[in-house]
């Protein structure tokens, strides 16, 4: 039994596992369905307007910490004068009440920054993944004899080039998957929200060894 709770370790998971999947679902497929399109994007372009900013940008993302994003999105979104999001929870007070669409609306609106929080630094490294293999594969000589042949970019890109480098992007998910789940626990401290992160958070300072050790 859990000190803190006095009540099960493993019904305490069962509760906050499903958060924390969810949580980091959604932000796996974000990531995926913009940096793929990005990395192609700027490797077709080399050197290009879109490729130079892009990397700049990504960059920048890459080197801002989670934790310092996360007090600065509460500070500045989640408060006066603005309060554009909740700054905690995965719903409202009055959520139980709603029908079907808004209650989703309401829980995707809690969701939004911290979805945000693990996605943004993702996307430097996907799009830098993708952009590489992409470089790789147009420079390779079966494209310039797929170019000979007469076949359109399109073709080439998409057809030739892309489904050889999208094989290693896809190996990706074995190690980006695992570091996300890892960075749910400072994002779900952050912004309150009850998954296996929080869980772990305050088993760990409120010394609840049962729940560390399970």
């Amino acid at each position: 039994d859990s000190i803190k709770h006095h009540r099960p370790v493993i019904d305490l998971i069962k509760e906050r596992l499903p958060v924390t999947l969810t949580l980091n679902l959604i932000a796996f497929a974000i990531i995926y369905a913009i940096s793929i399109p990005l990395g192609v994007l700027s490797a077709v372009g080399h050197r290009r307007f879109l490729d130079r900013a892009s990397t700049v940008i990504l960059l920048m993302l890459w080197s801002l910490p989670s934790m310092w994003v996360g007090q600065m999105l509460v500070g500045c979104l989640c408060g006066p004068p603005v309060n554009w999001f909740p700054p905690a929870g995965l719903s409202s007070n009055y959520a139980d009440q709603l029908a079907f669409f808004p209650w989703l609306a309401d829980r995707l609106w809690h969701l939004a920054l911290p979805v945000f929080c693990l996605t943004y630094a993702g996307f430097a490294y996907l799009t830098k993944q993708v952009r590489a293999g992409m470089l790789d594969n147009l420079r390779s000589d079966y494209v310039r004899t797929a170019r000979a042949k007469g076949l359109s970019n399109a073709v080439v890109i998409f057809r030739h080039a892309f489904r050889n480098s999208i094989i290693p992007v896809i190996t990706i998910m074995a190690t980006l998957l695992p570091a996300m789940f890892g960075g749910s626990v400072i994002i779900e401290r952050i912004f309150s929200v009850p998954g296996m992160g929080l869980l772990v958070f305050e088993a760990v300072t409120t010394r609840d060894y049962n729940a560390v050790s399970y």
